[in-house]
């Protein structure tokens, strides 16, 4: 069992297409994690927009994600066949929260629902175009 204060890898590192700093705002706003911000131009980077973020996070929270603006040249994300799992980190009353904060201007692959097995889950693919599977055993 892995204590609540270890680190648990790996943590995702998404390359935004240019919204790196909405998208982690975004997800800080819903998880409650407090947000780092670091411009290209901090870390003077000439390979993209010096306003345009070069390293950020989430830390601080039940929610660990890192994320950046893809760099000229470098390709951003595109979720095909992976999810980010948030399956039972919190209570069910939380979870529920999350993925309807999650679905605003996104897409409800499958509703968060009772499961024949026991377990209540959905997806969603959030605004930025990231895929999460939310549920909890009942």
């Amino acid at each position: 069992m892995v204590s609540k204060n270890q680190n648990v890898a790996p943590s995702p590192y998404i390359l935004f297409p240019g919204n790196a700093r909405e998208a982690l705002t975004f997800y800080s706003e819903i998880f409650g994690c407090q947000l780092f911000l670091h411009t290209f131009s901090a870390f003077e980077r000439t390979d993209g927009p010096a306003n345009a973020i070069a390293h950020g996070g989430l830390v601080d929270g039940p929610v660990k994600l890192y994320g950046a603006d893809a760099a000229v040249g470098q390709a951003s994300v595109k979720m095909e066949g992976m999810m980010l799992t948030l399956l039972g980190v919190a209570e069910p009353s939380v979870l529920h929260q999350w993925f309807n904060q999650l679905s605003v201007s996104g897409t409800i692959i499958e509703p968060l629902q009772r499961r024949a097995w026991g377990a209540t889950d959905g997806q969603v693919i959030d605004r930025f175009g990231l895929c999460w599977l939310v549920g909890y055993e009942d």
